[in-house]
């Protein structure tokens, strides 16, 4: 695989949950990188990523100084932020002085702003972070039909309305999914994260709601970049979601030939544009 900068030796992966930082480990190892580290947190990280790295040191969300001791002291140079961290921990914030400094310096306490920070932060220790997308550029989402039958015209007026509502609640950092069913915003996403807000959504609508996913409008690929994998996919047929549309190009699919047949399988179109 190709990337658009110098291949990295050693990689360091601030892990949140999921499968994005495992399979982010394995298509580095797969691209030639010689060492993987992974920053991982407590009630988040999969421990099973351990089996797919070097070193792996855990932590508390909030030990900021710890991670940035950790991979100076491994020599790291590059770093990529895989993984969302759950909205309860991040109001169960314990910080260290590190992290306590950073968070008084901010105005805005949202992704964008905290995630900014850091990269900053890492920075300073002349360690890169990375888009998020990198190594992954082949899980992108193209633009076109993914999956499923092809949309009616209720359902592509409907994706028309919600995509311009989420590109505004994107534009606010309040969110980037919108549920809407015949012309009707449902449920925006805020804190409680794409999966929550997809069952709201489901629960105020009913079956053959609309599920819109995009990017910010400056969207800073290094972190908050969107992603639908296998769980939302799931997720989303048990809630009787008809029809997921998200943003081509800024998207990543994980798991896409799962995410595809289980799309399917549960009779969802699957559209990016």
């Amino acid at each position: 695989m190709t990337i658009s900068r110098a291949l990295p030796e050693k990689l360091g992966i601030i892990a949140g949950n999921g499968v994005y930082p495992r399979l982010l480990a394995d298509r580095a190892r797969r691209a030639g990188v010689e060492k993987i580290v992974v920053a991982a947190f407590s009630g988040e990280t999969d421990a099973t990523i351990e089996q797919h790295v070097e070193l792996i040191e855990w932590m508390r969300v909030g030990q900021l100084g710890r991670l940035l001791k950790f991979f100076r002291s491994q020599g790291i140079r590059h770093a990529i932020m895989a993984g969302q961290i759950a909205p309860k921990n991040l109001f169960d914030l314990r910080p260290d002085l590190k992290a306590l400094m950073l968070l008084g310096k901010l105005k805005e306490r949202n992704a964008e702003s905290l995630f900014a920070a850091i990269a900053d932060e890492l920075a300073k220790i002349d360690i890169d972070l990375l888009p998020a997308t990198t190594f992954l550029e082949d899980s992108l989402a193209q633009s076109g039909l993914i999956a499923g039958p092809k949309l009616s015209s209720r359902e592509e007026h409907d994706v028309e309305l919600g995509w311009n509502a989420a590109k505004e609640i994107a534009r606010l950092d309040i969110g980037q999914t919108v549920m809407i069913k015949n012309g009707t915003i449902v449920a925006v996403e805020a804190l409680e994260g794409t999966n929550d807000a997809i069952k709201r959504g489901a629960t105020l609508a009913g079956k053959g709601v609309v599920m819109i996913k995009v990017s910010k409008p400056n969207q800073d690929m290094r972190f908050d970049v969107p992603v639908i994998g296998v769980e939302t996919v799931r997720i989303a047929a048990e809630s009787g979601v008809r029809v997921i549309a998200l943003e081509a190009g800024k998207t990543l699919l994980l798991e896409r030939d799962a995410v595809i047949a289980l799309a399917n399988g549960s009779n969802i179109s699957l559209v990016a544009r």
